[in-house]
């Protein structure tokens, strides 16, 4: 039964990945805004006002050179390519790094690296309502405020400007069928320098046994807790048991990209290898081509965690992820012809 629900939930997370249209926005770790148009399939586009102490004039986002207890107003000018009036939702989010290694500027987490003192959202404020409405074939500015601390450390903030439409657009309206909404969205970046930037600082924190995506492993908590960005990194960790003295799996990650004051849990998953109590160690190398760091840390897989994520990983079930993505597609292809089956049978009965 526990095993059935896990695969109900990973085909309903991707089932519900599907009905969510693309994100037009920063590219990870290099901290660029991808250009918008006028004329697109989404409805509505966005493009930042860019002031006189943007660093680069030919960045689209907001790449601005700040100094301590600054303010300043900046604009962005949503278009509505559309016949019909159209709501838009707008945000300001922190820049974390993601469990696959990436910035994240699209969806907020809850839980920010201790060594991040000040969040894009706290410093960077909507001015007005978050929720705007475009004209038909109009456009609208909207505005946003930032205050930056007196007591600012030196480096890099980092953000992104967060736009959604929020006007639905359905499949079909029939009665009784499901209707499948799409929300599409666009990301503006922000990134303020304030004074120099200091040289990366990377830590080794604590390692957890735990899972990603209903798979088991290990996560080393790698920090970056500097106010800079890392790009391009390439991280190799070894897990050994202590206890037999046998590598347990060796990992090699490329182009990890650190946001400023984030931790990225690094995922070293074991597969088939069910988790087994006891000492470890993790020897983790981390590099770019300016700098190299070397970490070695030793902890414990209780019994508790290794029998909790083993009963709930699928890596017992012998099933691949390509199993769940074809089920889950299935899944959308039955549900489309159901709906496309009702519609015809509705139609016959009223011209009947």
């Amino acid at each position: 039964m526990q095993s059935m629900k896990r695969i109900i939930a990973i085909i309903g997370t991707i089932i519900l990945s599907l009905q969510v249209g693309g994100v037009n926005g920063l590219t990870a770790g290099r901290t660029s805004s991808s250009k918008t148009t006028q004329s697109n399939d989404i409805g509505f586009s966005v493009a930042a006002k860019i002031p006189n102490n943007q660093i680069d004039q030919y960045n689209s986002y907001f790449d601005l050179k700040m100094t301590r207890g600054r303010q300043q107003q900046i604009k962005t000018t949503i278009y509505n390519v559309t016949n019909a009036d159209i709501k838009v939702q707008t945000a300001i989010h922190t820049a974390y790094t993601n469990g696959n290694g990436i910035i994240e500027y699209v969806t907020p987490t809850k839980n920010y690296d201790s060594s991040l003192k000040y969040r894009m959202d706290q410093i960077t404020k909507i001015q007005g309502s978050t929720t705007v409405t475009i004209p038909a074939n109009g456009a609208k500015v909207v505005t946003a405020m930032i205050k930056i601390p007196k007591r600012a450390v030196h480096g890099v903030l980092l953000g992104g400007w967060y736009f959604k439409r929020v006007t639905n657009k359905v499949t079909g309206s029939v009665k009784g069928s499901m209707n499948i909404a799409n929300q599409y969205s666009y990301v503006i970046g922000l990134k303020y320098t304030v004074g120099s930037v200091p040289k990366p600082q990377l830590k080794l924190d604590k390692i957890t046994a735990g899972m990603q995506n209903y798979r088991r492993g290990v996560f080393p908590q790698l920090r970056n807790v500097t106010a800079v960005i890392v790009p391009k990194l390439t991280v190799t960790a070894e897990l050994t048991s202590k206890n037999s003295g046998q590598v347990v799996k060796k990992l090699t990650q490329k182009n990890i990209q650190l946001a400023p004051n984030s931790v990225y849990k690094m995922p070293i998953l074991t597969g088939t290898n069910r988790l087994q109590a006891g000492t470890y160690h993790v020897h983790l190398v981390a590099k770019n081509a300016d700098h190299h760091w070397v970490f070695d840390k030793d902890f414990i897989i209780s019994t508790v965690a290794a029998d909790k994520y083993n009963q709930a990983s699928v890596d017992n079930s012998g099933m691949s992820v390509g199993w769940f993505i074809l089920f889950g597609a299935l899944g959308m292809l039955i549900v489309g012809l159901m709906g496309l089956l009702i519609f015809f049978w509705v139609r016959k009965r009223r011209r009947a």
